[in-house]
């Protein structure tokens, strides 16, 4: 054939692959009837509004809970204070641990957006539970509106309904977020550059949730009663399920394909199995499936953890491979998922001081907002919970700023898509949260000087708006690290994984609180030895001052750590084509990301 005719054709070829390309999702995901979702009529923004909805309902719930926790554990159930901040530890480290049993429901059996709904009822139950251990009789707390002691039945409903809540937590958030990112093709250019846009997005609904809970929900909690706010919450939450609920014709799901763990034990058997076998010299001798037969995308070898690549050697050359055990060949592409996962680990464990700073502002931050001035105007009194609302506008402020004006700014500086790396992002947000253990310990201590001046007042002349400055820099580390670590644990997991990869997230800020009520424990007891808790009856017997600045110098210590491990780094490198792979059986151009 002529070279005019040749291109011509491969010209009218090219053309016919766009054309599908954009008429037709083919990245494995399938519309509510279990079709090839069409592009214009599925996910992207008219999708994922409906699931930031939901999250919207669900944070601003679980944030009038959780902000008002510690009050309520002091107030109603009568613990102290450090009784108290180990049993708020405790429920929010469950609650962030749970998401990798929900996660791994989600990826393996259920489906994202069915786990989001059963998990939403079984929230529902928590929130029902919690209102009915307020109005009915035999469930309250006590019988007059105070009592010294409460009763053991309201003891066990409470809690019984708030671990509830934290159940339904484990398979929401990470079904949630992952089903929400699932909204954007990964290999179409513009929806790609979307999903991007999409975790800050996410995160500024998430604060606006976040911002109505710990204001209007904490008010009515303060001045109404923690019944009706109990109420108000739940028709919040049944609300939002509704909205998700009708939004489904418009989301793009994607299929459960069991276990996402047997592959990976697959490559480690395998690899162990062809110990001995020498490594070859040329990665692209290593076993590879052809994009034509390919499911999901490829991803490219990878230099480090050599000894996994073992696993993709081929021994056997005479039967086809599908007819080869997955536990004696894997191709490249499960290896490098192996090595993905493997690879998240010290970036995990270096995030976990990070983590234990963050713990702070639900438990300290809100007892220290409790013994100040919290009065404007004409004698209205701030909830201390609301202080916490502060954190939420300094995260939506820098979440703004990063995507609106950095990114664009940094996109042209660097020809990098995203701006700035992941785990750079991440490592800024560190260099905040720093920041906000200094002010928040010199802000302690200067509090504890005015009650030391006048031990009969205490703190009640010094004004909460002296915690603006932690509680609004603690948004901003936010920001740059929550955000980061979202976008990190979502893309960097094998793709079969992205649920689990959202609860591997949430289970930094899970461990840590399970961390900081153990350093808790230990400071504690070191201190009470040499003389005088760190941690006495209240607030004004304390010394959190000194623990925050243990607080800032071990997660100034760690970032030099996480500098190391960051620098190591190597990111997912997968396979790009022109067309999609599936929708085009034809030659592809092949790029590297």
């Amino acid at each position: 054939m002529e070279p005019k005719k040749v291109a011509a054709a491969a010209g009218k070829n090219g053309d016919l692959v766009d054309d599908d390309q954009e008429k037709w999702v083919c990245d494995s995901s399938v519309d509510h009837k279990g079709r090839v979702p069409f592009r214009s009529s599925t996910g992207v923004w008219k999708a994922s509004l409906f699931i930031i909805a939901i999250e919207f309902g669900e944070r601003l719930s679980y944030f009038g809970i959780a902000t008002s926790l510690i009050l309520y554990l002091t107030k109603v159930i009568h613990q102290d204070l450090k009784t108290a901040a180990k049993s708020v530890n405790c429920w929010s480290g469950v609650t962030t641990l749970m998401p990798l049993l929900g996660g791994f429901i989600a990826d393996a059996y259920l489906g994202r957006f069915w786990t989001v709904l059963v998990s939403s009822i079984v929230y529902l139950l928590g929130l029902g539970l919690l209102t009915m251990s307020w109005f009915v009789p035999s469930l309250r707390a006590c019988h007059a509106d105070m009592c010294l002691e409460p009763r053991k039945v309201h003891e066990v409903v409470f809690f019984l309904a708030i671990y509830l809540i934290s159940i339904g937590t484990g398979g929401h958030k990470p079904s949630l977020e992952s089903f929400g990112a699932d909204q954007f093709d990964d290999d179409h250019a513009e929806e790609r550059k979307k999903k991007m846009s999409f975790f800050n997005w996410w995160n500024s609904g998430l604060c606006s949730g976040l911002l109505l809970g710990v204001t209007v929900v904490v008010y009515v909690q303060e001045h109404v009663s923690w019944g009706a706010a109990d109420v108000i919450i739940t028709i919040v939450m049944a609300v939002s399920l509704l909205i998700f609920i009708i939004g489904r014709p418009f989301y793009r799901y994607r299929v459960p394909k069991g276990s996402p763990l047997t592959p990976m034990l697959q490559v480690l058997v395998a690899a162990i199995a062809k110990r001995n076998l020498r490594h070859p010299s040329d990665p692209d001798q290593l076993f590879e499936y052809p994009k034509v037969v390919a499911k999901g995308r490829l991803l490219c070898h990878t230099k480090n953890l050599e000894f996994l690549d073992k696993a993709a050697i081929l021994e056997d050359y005479e039967t086809p491979v599908d007819q080869q055990s997955p536990w004696r060949i894997a191709n490249v592409t499960k290896v490098e998922e192996m090595k993905l996962v493997l690879n998240v680990i010290p970036v995990w464990l270096a995030s976990l001081p990070f983590g234990i700073s963050v713990a702070q502002s639900t438990t300290f931050f809100i007892k220290q907002a409790a013994t100040m001035n919290r009065e404007i105007g004409n004698g209205f009194l701030i909830p201390p919970a609301s202080v916490f609302g502060l954190t939420a506008v300094g995260m939506i402020i820098s979440v703004t700023f990063y995507e609106k004006i950095l990114v664009p700014v940094l996109r042209r500086a660097t020809g990098n898509e995203r701006g700035i790396q992941i785990l750079q992002r991440i490592g800024i947000g560190m260099l905040f949260s720093i920041a906000t253990m200094v002010f928040a310990a010199l802000v302690e201590k200067k509090r504890l000087g005015v009650v030391e001046e006048n031990p009969t007042k205490g703190s009640l002349s010094m004004s909460v708006f002296w915690l603006a400055p932690q509680s609004i820099i603690s948004g901003v580390a936010d920001g740059f690290a929550l955000v980061g670590l979202q976008e990190y644990f979502y893309d960097q997991v094998p793709d079969s994984m992205r649920s689990l990869g959202i609860a591997f997230y949430l289970s930094v800020i899970g461990a840590a609180n399970f961390l900081s009520s153990f350093l808790i424990t230990v400071v504690d007891h070191v201190t009470d030895k040499s003389g005088r808790s760190w941690f006495g009856k209240d607030m004004n017997s304390s010394r959190l001052d000194k623990f925050y600045w243990l607080l800032a110098a071990l997660v100034a210590a760690n970032l030099f750590v996480y500098v190391v491990v960051a620098r190591r780094y190597s990111y997912k490198n997968v396979q790009r084509s022109v067309a999609v792979a599936d929708c085009y059986q034809g030659d592809r151009s092949r790029s590297h990301v």
